[in-house]
């Protein structure tokens, strides 16, 4: 049985293969910080902008997902930490949608370097490495699916954000395309 309440897999033959999820979120981490720094050095790049708006919305769809789950089923005291990084995710959406660049850059570096010293290292100590990789392979998948735009007032726990993010992401990949949005890191 999983440490962190994933199915089991079927029989492969093989190992479980992928990245896992403490590394997915640290590089994650480390291109916002960037596209962060780059934004404020020119506030007027709108590219930018797009870009680390919607980097950002499916990266904190994604660890709302699954990184904040795993941390409350095999992290002690993993509820407080996952309510306080809930909250903080909610604050960030909040920034984002208002378009507050500065105050954004501070509350993203916060959460970088909260998950950096404390949730993602408790997450490495509690969690088997097969299951890392697990939660990294879905934390990906639920990434891509995941809206490219903030959305505050959608659900943030499971079982209703797995149902409403990707439906919401649909609708904001349609409009990305309509309107010839950037919203890749590879699209810079």
């Amino acid at each position: 049985m999983s440490d962190v309440n994933l199915p089991p897999l079927p029989p492969t033959g093989g190992e479980t293969s992928g990245r896992s999820i403490v590394d997915v979120v640290g590089e994650q981490h480390r291109q916002i910080l960037a596209l962060a720094r780059r934004l404020r050095s020119d506030p007027a790049d709108e590219r930018v902008a797009s870009v680390l708006v919607a980097v950002v919305s499916r990266h904190l769809c994604a660890e709302e997902q699954y990184l904040y789950p795993a941390v409350r089923s095999a992290v002690p005291g993993g509820d407080q930490i996952a309510d306080r990084e809930l909250a903080e995710d909610a604050r960030l959406l909040r920034l984002l949608s208002d378009g507050d660049v500065a105050e954004f850059g501070a509350a993203i570096e916060r959460h970088v370097a909260a998950d950096a010293a404390e949730l993602l290292p408790l997450l490495e100590q509690m969690v088997s490495a097969e299951d890392l990789i697990r939660l990294g392979n879905r934390f990906e998948t639920a990434e891509e699916a995941a809206p490219t735009r903030p959305h505050p007032a959608t659900p943030s726990s499971p079982p209703w954000n797995k149902v409403v993010d990707p439906i919401v992401g649909v609708v904001d990949k349609l409009r990305d395309a309509v309107t010839a949005r950037t919203t890749y890191m590879s699209d810079l």
